[in-house]
């Protein structure tokens, strides 16, 4: 942290945790963890699940500011940010603007490509007009091997890799029952990296590997297959360039505080932006407190230095 802070400085907080998105069961493991971290540190915290609490209940409980651990619709996506802000109540992270960009997957590329950033080719198809004979188009024009994936949606939920039209036209139908819209993205062969933000500086890059098809749901919450490096074993010139990238992608899409970049990189060497998170997950599985270990800051510091984002909002 730039400042440091007395456990007293930060009043009474209320972790928010579960909520009423497909990623309910994460967040609250998330938030658990963080609570935990916070009470030992001889913070007041105390645990608010919005799905079963009015939020107007946060004054009630005398509430000074929020640490947001809630994972996608309803927590990360801007709503909850703005209700917090219509309450008066200063929370961690990205504002309204950044938690709903990052949040949508199709405006995230769009404003990257506009800003020069790299992004790999994609479609969008939309649930009102979409037609299934396309499909063998799109597969040609995306070079045969595409990753669907719902615009609204966090931890792989409802995405899948396709490699003929037929299976294009199922994955779509399904990431429909997510979302009314669903990226189509060329998929990228190579290892995917991801780098965490934290009040300004991109901590260690980490390098996934996983037997899965893809990075999905599984592997990174159930399985113990997965492997994680960090260091990544990128070369120093290489860290420093994908460090840059990733805080110009968190940047342009106006996201402050803390939050991670997912990116792939090419046989060739080149990386592709693939999303923002605003509020990534913080369970012993997660990625962030794992790069934050590599830099030096545990567990209780980097829950602290979360919650330090709320007195600068």
């Amino acid at each position: 942290m730039n400042k440091q802070y007395q456990a007293s400085d930060f009043g009474r907080v209320a972790v928010l945790l579960g909520g009423e998105s497909a990623e309910r069961e994460v967040s609250l493991r998330s938030g658990t963890a963080v609570l935990t971290s916070l009470q030992r540190q001889g913070i007041d915290a105390i645990a608010f699940d919005p799905a079963k609490r009015q939020l107007t209940d946060l004054i009630k409980e005398n509430i000074d500011r929020v640490l947001i651990m809630l994972h996608g619709r309803g927590g990360e996506d801007g709503s909850m940010q703005g209700a917090l802000q219509q309450l008066k109540i200063p929370y961690t992270g990205s504002g309204v603007l950044g938690s709903a960009l990052a949040m949508d997957k199709i405006h995230s590329k769009q404003i990257w490509e506009s800003v020069g950033l790299p992004t790999a080719k994609y479609q969008i198809a939309d649930k009102s007009g979409f037609e299934a004979g396309s499909c063998s188009a799109i597969m040609e024009k995306l070079g045969n091997k595409v990753m669907v994936k719902p615009a609204r949606e966090g931890s792989s939920i409802g995405m899948a890799k396709v490699t003929s039209a037929e299976q294009l036209e199922t994955a779509i139908l399904d990431a429909f029952n997510y979302d009314n819209q669903v990226l189509l993205e060329q998929f990228i062969d190579g290892p995917e990296f991801t780098v965490a933000l934290l009040q300004g500086k991109a901590l260690p890059s980490i390098r996934m590997s996983t037997p899965h098809t893809f990075y999905d749901y599984a592997a990174k919450y159930q399985d113990d297959t997965t492997e994680y490096f960090c260091p990544s074993g990128l070369a120093e010139q290489d860290e420093a360039e994908l460090a840059a990238l990733a805080s110009q992608a968190f940047h342009a899409l106006s996201g402050s505080g803390w939050g991670r970049i997912d990116v792939m990189r090419d046989d060739a060497g080149r990386f592709f932006l693939l999303e923002s998170n605003t509020v990534p997950g913080m369970t012993e599985k997660s990625l962030v407190p794992k790069a934050a270990k590599v830099a030096g800051i545990d567990f209780d510091a980097l829950t602290l230095s979360i919650l330090a984002t709320s007195m600068t909002a």
